[in-house]
């Protein structure tokens, strides 16, 4: 996949990436960090440890919101139902991603803190499993933590991935170590090796290779994993009712203010998405039980969502317009972005 910046007939600047769509199965062999494509399939959890959250609060749990009132107002609901305090967030301070917010706060003199945080959601998750099942809440975010191996147990479950140690997680390899461990990826036919049929009429190929684990940017462990893989996870999203009414009735709580994947939602009939750092969007059409995810190799957002956009279109998903001009400023229009899908 290429997007192309057309300028009067020049390219100017060009994006790589990859597309896979869930029946074509493990073309993509390489692993992917998750980055807050994980959110979701985290969330999992709450459901599974029967946590009581509205509608609105499992989505914030589960989305990358963008710091605005309506989210601080359930973030802070979550907070007082649990007994958490916000000094109990390990996500770290950064100003919300909402612009229109970062000017209310600019003119009230306003500071932001860690419920700002467009993974404070997330946070709260955790220390709400925390609560539950009577964890430390203290260093909630290390790897060794039981919610982290909980956590990644989860994922690995979800979409496919086995190890042949499940309860070393500790030992697993972080930023490239050289720990290994063996693995099996759920797959698809037709692919190429040799194959064994599963339970669920999955396939799966045993490799000696390893996922490395490394710290997301809020602080908390992350996995990687083909991008296969990350689609598995989400097709087997569907079993959580719940998770999936959340996120399509409630876009704005789960993104917020110029969010893509907020966007799709609101724009679009079944379509859940989560985007993620490193150029990372899933989108889940939950009426035909069928995904994609693209990945931008320079991780640009804007590139991102031209491709994601016009995959929805072409995929018949939806008809989401979206301008793809090349402007100058004072509006004249002198090429367009092109995606090669």
């Amino acid at each position: 996949m290429r997007i192309d910046y057309i300028r009067d007939g020049l390219i100017e600047e060009f994006h790589e990436g990859k597309l896979l769509r869930y029946p074509e199965g493990n073309i993509y062999p390489e692993p992917y960090y998750l980055r807050s494509c994980a959110k979701p399939l985290q969330a999992a959890l709450l459901v599974d440890c029967g946590a009581k959250l509205t509608d609105k609060e499992l989505a914030l749990c589960c989305g990358s919101h963008a710091g605005e009132e309506c989210h601080l107002e359930v973030a802070r609901g979550i907070m007082k139902k649990y007994g958490i305090t916000e000094d109990m967030l390990k996500c770290g301070v950064h100003a919300p991603l909402s612009r229109t917010m970062q000017d209310k706060m600019l003119l009230r003199g306003e500071k932001p803190s860690q419920i700002h945080n467009n993974c404070s959601g997330k946070h709260l998750g955790f220390l709400v499993l925390c609560k539950i099942n009577g964890w430390d809440t203290e260093n909630y975010y290390e790897l060794e933590h039981p919610l982290q191996q909980a956590v990644i147990k989860k994922i690995y479950e979800m979409c496919g991935i086995v190890i042949d140690t499940p309860h070393s997680l500790r030992d697993f390899p972080r930023k490239g170590g050289r720990k290994r461990a063996n693995l099996a990826q759920e797959t698809l036919p037709p692919l190429r090796g040799k194959w064994s049929e599963t339970e669920g009429g999955c396939r799966k190929i045993f490799n000696s290779s390893y996922y490395p684990i490394t710290t997301d940017g809020c602080g908390v462990p992350i996995v990687s994993m083909p991008l296969y893989n990350l689609l598995c996870g989400y097709i087997n999203l569907l079993k959580y009712d719940k998770i999936i009414n959340a996120i399509i009735n409630n876009p704005y709580i789960f993104g917020g203010e110029n969010r893509l994947d907020t966007e799709i939602i609101q724009k679009t009939d079944g379509l859940a998405a989560k985007v993620g750092a490193g150029g990372l969007c899933v989108v889940l059409n939950t009426k035909k039980q069928d995904a994609f995810v693209v990945k931008i190799n320079d991780c640009s957002m804007e590139a991102r969502r031209f491709a994601v956009l016009e995959t929805i279109n072409r995929l018949g998903w939806g008809k989401i317009d979206f301008d793809n001009k090349i402007r100058i400023i004072s509006g004249k229009v002198v090429g367009e972005v092109v995606v090669n899908l």
